[in-house]
């Protein structure tokens, strides 16, 4: 078993052995969460460090390091060949960033999950699961692979935000629940399609492998959905239909507008954990599967279709940021931001540069670690008085003043501002997003601008949130039991803090620990784009 077997499937073990120990020693659940988490991190920390950065990505199997593939479902279909689906993992410059994100979300998620008290086996039996199943979906290189861990992701979120959720959980859940399958069923369709279209060379029988969806040559000889011809549906050409329902379902999880109505339901109503992962790993898979299937599969339609993947990602930023604005839940302020943060994920794909891209790339991860600690921040103090409403505190300074100190970090480098990781991400997809008018023709530079005033935007609500409820005189809706309620932050959370600011400033000051991995994957991705389309 390969380094990154052993990173997938660890959690999968543990959460066996916590649905093993009895109910009676149910305090030492929080204890194997936390040790697994920990060895994770370590193990795609290791990882990261080895990755040779150097190498080509996107579509050569010698692209790709730690790589595994083991025959996993042979079925033998007499004159049409065999069924083949291999259990194939492998990491490039874009997963293994990824990896590294989603073990140190999931840390701060375990951290975060504390002090919950109701049916402790469940939640982290769930919570174990839900981490073996995002691992698997940032490094499946076999179409049916990725599918099956995608799908597995929802079980554990559905009964994650339906049973440990606020009052409105079951709404919020089985609402998320039906945005997601609504795009993953469609996505069953276009993978059976995708998989009639290619073969193995080697075979000659049909494949679910991703690398052989990416050859070149399915766009030269027209390969991919060949085998109906020139069906289309409403007039639109099957390849660009395909393209259209895969982008759609990683869409909704990023999300786009309008996609995007079950994500502040979902977060205002999940418990802590559950909103940091939603926002820390989540968005960034239907990110990694635009990139990862979307693009890399199609390039000729990625390309074609810049403009209005653009126009959507320039809409999500304003829309996202009006209505954060516009909130009085501090939760759900966030949970905006995200829509809007996201945005700039679409911008920067977009328009197809170097900078463009490799901003995009940037933006997923600092935006994974620094969402993550605004909700943990937004957890902290629900923890202490049960309430978010933003009018309802003032004057938080003069009683939580470590607190206030954590805040403003997170609102001050979410915003963007020079020295944090945010920044850089930022200025690189609208560099790239006003560059590529003159590189490849595919963006009108007023594009540019409108993430721009999407930056503003979010320096408005973040910082007029930060005055309404930190500084003044002081003035909380419960008064003196609220007052003698909301304690500093305490040894456990201020752990799970300092890990995330110091990364927001560490990438900050040195992007190229981000940039020096993915720079030959994202070349690599722009050069298939470009011989594809030339």
């Amino acid at each position: 078993m390969s380094l990154l077997s052993v990173l997938i499937f660890l959690p999968l073990c543990a959460a066996l052995f916590v649905l093993l120990i009895p109910t009676a020693y149910k305090t030492i659940y929080k204890y194997i969460a936390v040790s697994i988490s920990v060895i994770q991190l370590l193990l795609a920390a290791y990882m990261y460090a080895s990755f040779d950065g150097k190498l080509p990505g996107v579509s050569a199997l010698e692209s790709y390091q730690f790589v595994e593939k083991l025959p996993w479902i042979r079925l033998e279909l007499g004159s049409l060949g065999s069924l083949e689906v291999d259990y194939f993992v492998g990491v490039d410059g874009f997963s293994v960033l990824f990896l590294f994100l989603t073990a140190l979300v999931m840390l701060i998620a375990v951290i975060a999950s504390w002090k919950i008290d109701k049916q402790l086996k469940g939640f982290f039996s769930l919570l174990l699961l839900l981490n073996t199943a995002v691992m698997g979906v940032f490094v499946a290189l076999d179409f049916f692979l990725f599918y099956v861990f995608y799908e597995v992701m929802l079980l554990p979120l559905y009964f994650l935000i339906g049973i440990w959720g606020g009052v409105r959980r079951e709404y919020a859940a089985i609402k998320f629940f039906l945005y997601t399958l609504f795009g993953s069923v469609f996505m069953l369709l276009v993978m059976v399609g995708l998989y009639f279209s290619v073969t193995d060379p080697v075979t000659g029988n049909h494949t679910f492998n991703l690398l052989h969806m990416m050859d070149d040559k399915n766009y030269v000889d027209g390969a991919l959905f060949s085998w109906i011809g020139n069906y289309q549906l409403f007039g639109i050409s099957a390849r660009l239909l395909g393209f259209i329902i895969l982008f759609i379902a990683f869409a909704i999880k990023v999300p786009i507008v309008p996609l995007h109505t079950w994500l502040p339901d979902a977060h205002v109503e999940a418990p802590t954990p559950i909103s940091i992962i939603l926002a820390g790993i989540l968005l960034k898979v239907g990110g990694y599967g635009i990139i990862r299937i979307c693009y890399s599969i199609f390039p000729d339609i990625a390309f074609n279709g810049s403009w209005w993947i653009g126009l959507i990602g320039v809409v999500s930023i304003i829309y996202g940021a009006l209505n954060a604005l516009a909130q009085q839940d501090l939760k759900r302020l966030v949970a905006y931001s995200s829509v809007s943060h996201m945005g700039f994920v679409l911008l920067g794909l977009a328009s197809l540069t170097p900078e463009g891209i490799s901003g995009a790339m940037f933006q997923m991860i600092s935006h994974g670690f620094l969402s993550a600690m605004l909700f943990f921040l937004v957890g902290v103090l629900y923890d202490r008085v049960h309430d978010r409403m933003i009018y309802n505190f003032r004057g938080l300074a003069s009683i939580m003043p470590k607190y206030t100190a954590f805040v403003a970090i997170a609102f001050f480098a979410s915003l963007g501002l020079p020295g944090f990781s945010a920044f850089i991400a930022e200025a690189f997809t609208i560099i790239g997003a006003f560059n590529a008018e003159s590189v490849n023709g595919l963006l009108p530079r007023w594009m540019a601008i409108g993430g721009a005033v999407g930056i503003l935007l979010s320096a408005a609500y973040f910082l007029w949130t930060l005055q309404r409820m930190f500084f003044g005189h002081t003035r909380l809706k419960g008064g003196s039991q609220w007052e003698a309620a909301l304690t500093d932050v305490g040894r456990r959370e201020t752990w799970a803090l300092v890990p995330m600011v110091l990364l927001a400033l560490l990438f900050g000051i040195m992007p190229s620990l981000v940039f020096d991995k993915i720079n030959a994957s994202v070349l690599s991705l722009i050069e298939l784009v470009s011989r594809v389309n030339h």
